[in-house]
């Protein structure tokens, strides 16, 4: 089994809780275990995959077989460790992940952990699906894992309604009136899409006034939030602003989400205000056009 942190794919990074030290004043055994699991849901997250839409998709769900822990060291309060996960092997009905925790570059804890692809229902195993098993095989080969397409709403707008019916209406319960208008017909959309084709991420452009581009309804998948698809839907939008001669787009941010508008390079302006019950900034950004 490895033991070195360059052979793993995947790094969930904790700090330990008072609640995982045991009387020993180190992290109980079993909270090693835990830990793994939680990193395995940054796993499925990293394959970009909504792991309760994937499974269904899939027909299937994984459960564990197996699994065992290796004891090294000890992790103590407050300490930051780095749960790495890399999948070991794929076979006919099981898949085989590794893993490891380090504090900085000390090795706390090795496991191996085995699951078995099954029906749901009885938890009979069958094959790993073929598009499961070459997604986890292009991410531990470090290919890219989802793909962005720009288009209309006559192209995009099924798959892209399927995300804001899940983000805007379902999780935010903002009004369906609010989420659909007559702009959608003339802006230019953005869609990210896993290698399962599901769409977990989008958004769209449409022209304020002259020179003026304002981006809009950029959503992303609530479980795969934190892994950089609303930067890259968002940095996509830009960019076709910028192509067409734009000098600045403008948005309209939760109040939540201003952070992350200000991580990429926008800035707020005017008052705080209310939209669809929901505290909204204004943002805005100039950008250098590359139209000739």
């Amino acid at each position: 089994m490895s033991t070195e942190r360059s052979r793993f794919r995947l790094f969930h990074r904790l700090r330990v809780r008072w609640v995982e030290i045991d009387m020993q004043r180190i992290v109980f055994n079993a909270h090693y275990l835990m830990y793994f699991d939680t990193a395995m849901a940054g796993y499925w997250r990293a394959l970009a995959l909504p792991y309760e839409a994937a499974m269904q998709q899939l027909e299937g769900d994984l459960f564990v077989k197996k699994a065992t822990l290796e004891y090294h060291d000890s992790a103590r309060l407050d300490d930051v460790l780095d749960v790495c996960l890399r999948c070991e092997r794929v076979g006919n009905s099981s898949v085989v992940f590794e893993g490891a925790i380090f504090r900085a570059e000390r090795l706390l804890v090795t496991g191996e952990m085995v699951y078995v692809f099954a029906d749901p229902q009885t938890q009979l195993s069958k094959p790993v699906p073929a598009a499961l098993r070459e997604l986890i095989e292009a991410f531990e080969a470090g290919q890219k894992l989802v793909a962005l397409e720009l288009g209309t709403w006559h192209v995009l707008g099924e798959r892209i309604s399927s995300v804001r019916e899940a983000v805007f209406v379902q999780e935010q319960s903002i009004g369906s009136r609010m989420v659909w208008d007559d702009a959608d017909a003339a802006a230019q959309h953005a869609l990210v899409c896993n290698r399962l084709g599901q769409p977990v991420a989008c958004g769209r452009l449409v022209q304020m006034a002259p020179g003026v581009g304002r981006i809009g309804r950029l959503a992303v998948s609530r479980v795969l939030r934190g892994s950089n698809l609303g930067r890259e839907v968002l940095t996509a939008l830009v960019e076709t602003s910028r192509n067409r001669g734009d000098k600045t787009v403008v948005l309209h941010a939760q109040c939540s989400a201003e952070g992350f508008y200000r991580r990429l390079g926008f800035k707020a302006q005017g008052e705080v205000f209310e939209e669809a019950g929901i505290g909204h900034i204004e943002m805005a950004m100039a950008i250098e056009s590359k139209a000739h």
